[in-house]
């Protein structure tokens, strides 16, 4: 990797805990438990009060989407990120062999792939990929993809953007299992540039070392875990159910037990022999189990979580017996820009970047969980040492914070209040 650029919406488009109380409310659909479920739930998400929204649901037009709003959503993000990732590498349009975009949620024709060869005006024999439907794993595996078509192609660049559309798919329903993403989901995305050019190997940022992909999608459980439906009074929305925990939880299990051998050293592989033994003879599934005698980080120096939820943090990192100092990078992207799918993970390594933490030689574990079930998790050699402010530049001295409790909690008091399960709002 050359370089990545994640993107930051202009301030205008800022959604904090009293943004989003307004646009709860705009929601004529709900009742008293669910406006405060929402609000609860908005809450104590570990969201803070600076994330960014879609320009349609900021102007109060989130239930009548556009196409235009959705393309326009896709060519702001899409647009700046690549801009900025040509001005700092000097690499041109031009030379880039392999494009990769992922969004899930938007698949227009022509594809978003075929919208930035036109913008850039790229060469007519450039390879494109354009991936929908991958949730928030779809960076790890458009990387993949690419790494293997690098088998087929010497000294090339390739792209990759990965990004969601949010405006078009914001729930106006009443479900509570569909209205969770309305509370986690934010704007942002990620350009990134590959090469496998040896002569450039001093420029990069990071070697990739290892990438190992699981998919639990034969399972009815976890392919019914997170996904795009509707709701019974015809509402499209993104349905998160309670087994998506138990769900990240087997298929990380499974996927360390891929990914472990190749990292960790011979003391700590004899460990993990053990513990699949012993889990295999008693059948544990447990999540606690998951991780147990397993110390990641005698491979690795860092961990790069997927920021979906203070929830998923949580349970990864007790899972796998995490600190704070592990957890606090995800933690504070989620804080800071929310959950923005498959573009979480680089405003996760941006953070890391910005605080100096990335030296030459460090591995760095990154851990990627999306619908499917999928998880995907790759590793990655420091090339040199790393201290770009870059997307986290107006912040970062600001984190971690003292206290990440919402401001709101104390003033939204009265969504607890059990009292209030007679009112009704006109």
């Amino acid at each position: 990797m050359l370089a990545y650029e994640c993107y930051k919406a202009p301030e205008d488009r800022k959604l904090d805990t009293g943004t989003s109380a307004k646009i709860v409310f705009r929601n004529k659909n709900l009742g008293i438990e669910e406006y405060r479920f929402l609000l609860r739930t908005i809450a104590c998400s570990g969201i803070g009060e600076e994330t960014y929204g879609p320009v349609n649901v900021i102007s109060g037009q989130e239930d009548s989407p556009t196409l235009k709003d959705s393309i326009s959503e896709m060519d702001v993000l899409i647009f700046d990120t690549l801009d900025k990732l040509f001005a700092k590498t000097g690499i041109f349009p031009s030379e880039i062999d392999i494009l990769v975009v992922n969004v899930s949620l938007f698949s227009p024709a022509p594809s978003l792939a075929a919208r930035v060869v036109n913008r850039y005006r790229m060469r007519s024999d450039i390879k494109t990929f354009n991936l929908s439907g991958m949730g928030c794993s779809a960076s790890v595996v458009s990387i993949d993809l690419v790494q293997h078509l690098f088998k087929s192609s010497k000294n090339a660049f390739a792209v990759v953007v990965s990004t969601e559309s949010i405006g078009a798919n914001w729930y106006q329903g009443k479900e509570k299992s569909m209205m969770l993403s309305n509370c986690l989901f934010r704007s942002g995305g990620c350009s990134m540039l590959f090469t496998n050019n040896s002569a450039l190997k001093r420029r990069a940022m990071f070697k990739l070392k290892h990438l190992v992909r699981t998919h639990l999608g034969s399972k009815d459980e976890p392919y019914g875990c997170c996904m795009q439906t509707v709701d019974d009074l015809g509402y499209k929305g993104f349905l998160l159910t309670k087994s998506l925990k138990n769900s990240a939880a087997q298929a990380l299990s499974l996927n360390l037990r891929v990914l472990a051998p190749k990292m960790l050293p011979v003391s700590e592989l004899i460990r993990y022999v053990y513990v699949s033994h012993r889990e295999k003879k008693t059948k544990s599934t447990s999540r606690r189990e998951m991780g147990a005698g397993l110390n990641l980080k005698t491979g690795v120096d860092h961990l790069c979580i997927h920021p979906g939820g203070r929830a998923i943090i949580d349970e990864v990192g007790k899972s796998l017996g995490l600190d704070d100092y592990d957890l606090e990078p995800a933690r504070m992207a989620l804080h800071r820009f929310g959950n923005t799918s498959a573009g979480g993970l680089w405003y996760v390594l941006g953070y890391m970047e910005a605080k100096q933490r990335l030296k030459k030689g460090n591995k760095i574990l990154m851990i990627s969980l999306g619908a499917g079930f999928k998880c995907n998790n790759c590793v990655w050699e420091v090339m040199r040492d790393l201290g770009d402010v870059n997307v986290w530049k107006d912040s970062i001295d600001q984190y971690p914070p003292e206290t990440v409790v919402n401001p709101f909690i104390e003033k939204l008091s009265w969504i607890n209040d059990e009292h209030l399960s007679f009112v009704r709002f006109h």
